[in-house]
């Protein structure tokens, strides 16, 4: 497998965890784009939101995963990437992109506090609202679709892998 790959989904999907996993297993690198926000930003990702706005940081997250220069590397996307049409086309220039696909049920148990997660969440949006809102952008944007529900990080990983055989 040559190119990067690429894991979108929602906050909770495992992006973080499974990508170091699969990164490890594949001798691939790894870059989280919410860690090169907060590295470039200064700030955690909720404080972002906080100061500039949805809108603006939505922007600052298209503008760092669209700068993203690597190859043969595991890239773990904020969950809102997906706003973003030109960081996506761009993101999938490098690799394939991977939707880790949960159940709402599961998203759910997961998360906690959204706003202190730094979840750009519109005013008035439940973790319902944001989930039928995303879904459709995760599957149109998806080379691949991995189907998750609560494994083990190692069951996960699998999945995944199988999912990029196909």
């Amino acid at each position: 497998m040559k190119g990067n790959i690429i894991l979108i989904g929602m906050p909770g999907s495992g992006k973080t965890t499974i990508g170091t996993e699969l990164s490890e297993k594949l001798g691939y690198g790894y870059i989280d784009s919410d860690s090169v926000i907060v590295a470039s930003e200064g700030k955690r990702l909720n404080q972002i939101i906080a100061d500039v706005g949805r809108e603006t940081f939505l922007d600052i997250e298209a503008k760092v995963n669209s700068e993203i220069c690597a190859d043969r590397c595991v890239i773990a996307t904020g969950g809102s990437v997906i706003y973003r049409e030109y960081a996506v086309k761009k993101l999938k220039e490098t690799g394939k992109i991977v939707y880790l696909k949960l159940p709402y049920e599961v998203i759910e148990k997961r998360l906690g506090d959204l706003t202190a997660r730094g979840v750009a969440l519109k005013d008035g949006y439940t973790l319902k609202d944001l989930y039928e809102e995303r879904t459709p952008l995760y599957t149109k944007y998806a080379d691949v679709i991995a189907e998750l529900n609560g494994q083990s990080i190692a069951e996960s990983v699998e999945i995944v892998m199988e999912a990029l055989k196909q």
